[in-house]
């Protein structure tokens, strides 16, 4: 296959071959940012105050009356990483089911917000909690008794998923 030469205004020009300018300007950029105020966050005794649209470590609604999660399913079926496992109760309260059994492996976790967005009821949200130890593999897979959180603690989370959605 005979291939022309580049047209005259594909051609790189002689500053442009020898990357001076382009050298020069990352320079620039590189001095200028050397004379700004840094930006350093003491951790751990300084603590970062994440906005409501940051996505921590999942976790269910507890209300007044109970949780709010009806053991639908959607959540581990959304899930990428296969990190969520729920097995249904039945009641014979006004919500019908409920989660027997709902664990969320931190290891798997991908923190990509999927559950939170599939669920019909907001019973599974993205909270703030960013600081997350685990000592041993069981210690990662958290049960539904560390996964409820008091909903007056979710309500900017909340309150950012409606204004959202």
């Amino acid at each position: 296959m005979n291939r022309k030469p580049n047209s005259p205004d594909e051609r790189m020009t002689f500053w442009e071959k020898i990357y001076i300018p382009e050298i020069a300007k990352g320079l620039g950029l590189t001095f200028s940012q050397m004379f700004k105020p840094k930006f350093t966050r003491q951790y751990p005794e300084e603590k970062m105050q994440p906005s409501a649209s940051y996505r921590g470590r999942p976790v269910l609604v507890l209300e007044e009356d109970g949780e709010r999660c009806v053991a639908c399913g959607l959540c581990s079926r959304v899930c990428p990483a296969l990190a969520i496992e729920v097995q249904a109760g039945e009641t014979d309260r006004v919500q019908e089911r409920f989660p027997k059994l709902f664990e969320i492996n931190m290891l798997r976790c991908i923190f990509c917000g999927f559950c939170e967005e599939v669920c019909p009821e907001e019973a599974i949200v993205m909270s703030k909690d960013y600081e997350m130890i685990f000592t041993s593999k069981e210690d990662a897979i958290l049960g539904k008794e560390k996964l409820l959180v008091p909903i007056s603690e979710l309500q900017p989370r909340l309150e950012w998923l409606r204004q959202y959605k």
